[in-house]
């Protein structure tokens, strides 16, 4: 049926059997619906692995449509899309585990309760059921004369107590039975379905458990949920190597900008004494001091004073005002014209 409408669903859209007044507020749907089933597009749907199983999910509660599938492995938002939908069905498979893994352990535990628990001997129990025949007997001849006799509520009161031995007679029966069978069959659980099994059975009836429905459904949800953690796990793991592969990088980086710095500003300093020197040797120079010297050695008061007397040159002398020029003028002059007492009174000539 269910094959059949997504075959009409196909030819002739699913707005097939809307009228025209219906089909004007119609929306097609999209594999990004919110009503279409997120791990179906991913993989599978766990709704659909146990179906007529004992483990059986019921009937999923969206859309599960091949016509979407193929359009969302068609779309270039395929990748990031499928990230979400597998974590939605791995989160299904999660409790789909914890709940079998809780039913494997209470299986374990019946059977080790089992085999702890000393089981009655056979012949025990047949002597059981000798001894409920004996009584049956008995009371049978004890009804019988009843009847005879006429006592017909005693008769029936001793009726219900043949039939109570009937059923324990019956019970001890089937018990001896059971026993048999689990004396000559031991029983094994399935770790992956949960299921009991005959230990050493048949090769046929175990193959036919391997590949049921239930065995092959729970087999598919822990190898996908293995598979999803084993990703999950490698993807962490890369991006821990990634983080530090970066702040390495950036470590190396800082380095090289520390060398770097350090060595321009070594560079930067010497390129600085250098031209300061430079420029001290000119001064010199331009001012009659032909002697080359290392104005650092001059101490820490050379430069203000330099810049002192450079200033006051610029006013008209190496440091002399203007007034104290034009009285050293004219003391020169007036020791030129009055007579000496070593007798340089009179400028001398060039011959001389």
């Amino acid at each position: 049926m269910d094959a059949q409408r997504a075959l009409l669903d196909e030819l002739m859209g699913t707005a097939r059997n809307l009228t025209d007044e219906e089909k004007k507020g119609h929306k097609e749907l999209k594999w990004d619906d919110p009503d279409v089933c997120g791990p179906y597009m991913a993989r599978f749907c766990p709704h659909d692995l146990f179906i007529n199983t004992k483990s059986n999910l019921g009937p999923c509660s969206r859309i599960h449509d091949p016509k979407l599938k193929e359009s969302f492995e068609k779309s270039p938002r395929h990748d990031s899309a499928m990230r979400r939908f597998e974590a939605e069905l791995a989160q299904q498979c999660e409790k789909l585990v914890m709940d079998l893994d809780r039913k494997i352990k209470r299986g374990r535990e019946r059977l080790a309760h089992d085999s702890a628990v000393p089981m009655p001997i056979p012949g025990k129990i047949a002597e059981q059921l000798s001894a409920r025949e004996e009584q049956l007997k008995k009371l049978l001849e004890q009804i019988e004369e009843l009847g005879e006799a006429g006592k017909v509520d005693e008769a029936e009161a001793l009726m219900r107590r043949v039939d109570i031995l009937n059923a324990e007679k019956t019970a001890l029966a089937n018990q001896a039975d059971n026993k048999v069978a689990m004396l000559e069959k031991k029983m094994e659980l399935c770790e992956t379905c949960g299921s009991f099994l005959v230990a050493d059975d048949a090769l046929e009836r175990t193959q036919s458990h391997v590949t049921g429905k239930q065995h092959i459904g729970f087999g598919l949800v822990r190898d996908f949920l293995e598979e999803y953690k084993a990703a999950k796990e490698k993807a962490k793991e890369e991006e821990r190597l990634a983080r530090e592969q970066k702040a390495e990088e950036r470590r190396k980086q800082r380095g090289k900008e520390y060398d770097a710095g350090g060595r321009d500003s070594g560079t930067r300093r010497e390129r600085s004494g250098d031209r300061d020197y430079d420029r001290d040797r000119q001064y010199e120079r331009s001012h009659g001091r032909d002697r080359p010297y290392d104005h650092r050695d001059r101490g820490s008061g050379y430069r203000s004073n330099s810049y002192r007397n450079g200033r006051d040159s610029e006013r008209g002398g190496y440091g002399y005002r203007s007034s104290d020029m034009a009285n050293d003028r004219g003391r020169m002059r007036s020791r030129s014209r009055s007579p000496s007492r070593h007798g340089y009174g009179r400028s001398r000539s060039p011959d001389h």
